[in-house]
């Protein structure tokens, strides 16, 4: 029976590989571990593994599982990621029991993000989503509206604005793949041009992250190929 663990060492290496194809540290990309949809039993079975970051998706899913999992385990430091989309009612426990935020995609939610973060917990760690193969049903700020965007929130308090994510249309062909991860890149580094200190990319995912490393992630976004097929419920939300 192949464990969590055991499929953590296989994306593991094939992290290992890609860094080392990119002529890249194993140290400069961060596996995050895409736990949505599954028990806290799950996250518990892939932090005895050593696996300490964690994302979610669904708000009060992954709050019950924060909480749970604090629970069973009060003295072990776990990174909790919010990667899912952001209703604007519902920023204040994201900005309360998550350290990262990958989605934000305008203004209105940095600045909720930043009224609403506790001053105690330090700055919010956030990601800008981009729209990078502009698809009609992929949220994210369009390439021409990201500076803009950039600027104002990295001007926000109680916020830390790290870098850019994106969910490229999905292909199968790793030339496409890296692709659309070059265009991301390639405006993480007009930011840094232009004077916004972004040091983040958030891309790849099970099928994709060896492109995504070979073309300059920094946080690859797995979790089927760690945790398994899911299977989604209405309730998730």
């Amino acid at each position: 029976m192949v464990t969590i663990a055991d499929n953590l060492q296989a994306v593991e290496a094939t992290i290992a590989a890609a860094v080392k194809d990119a002529n890249r540290a194993r140290s400069m990309v961060q596996l995050l571990a895409v736990s949505k949809t599954f028990p806290a039993e799950a996250v518990l079975e892939a932090m005895a593994a050593g696996q300490r970051a964690f994302g979610e998706n669904y708000l009060q899913e992954g709050v019950e599982k924060i909480a749970a999992v604090a629970r069973a385990q009060p003295d072990t430091p776990v990174e909790w990621h919010f990667i899912g989309p952001i209703q604007s009612n519902k920023t204040r426990p994201i900005a309360t029991s998550f350290s990262w935020v990958h989605t934000v995609d305008r203004l209105k939610i940095a600045q909720r993000l930043s009224e609403q973060r506790p001053p105690e917990l330090g700055p919010l760690n956030i990601c800008l989503q981009v729209n990078i193969s502009g698809e009609a049903t992929k949220s994210g700020a369009t390439p021409d509206e990201l500076p803009e965007l950039a600027r104002q929130a990295a001007a926000l308090p109680n916020l830390r604005l790290r870098g850019l994510m994106a969910i490229p249309e999905p292909q199968t062909d790793p030339a496409l793949q890296r692709a659309a991860f070059a265009r991301l890149r390639k405006l993480g580094e007009a930011l840094r041009a232009d004077g916004v200190p972004v040091d983040t990319l958030s891309m790849g995912m099970s099928g994709d992250m060896a492109a995504a490393i070979l073309e300059g992630a920094t946080i690859v976004r797995v979790g089927s190929a760690i945790f398994g097929t899911r299977t989604y419920h209405k309730d998730s939300e």
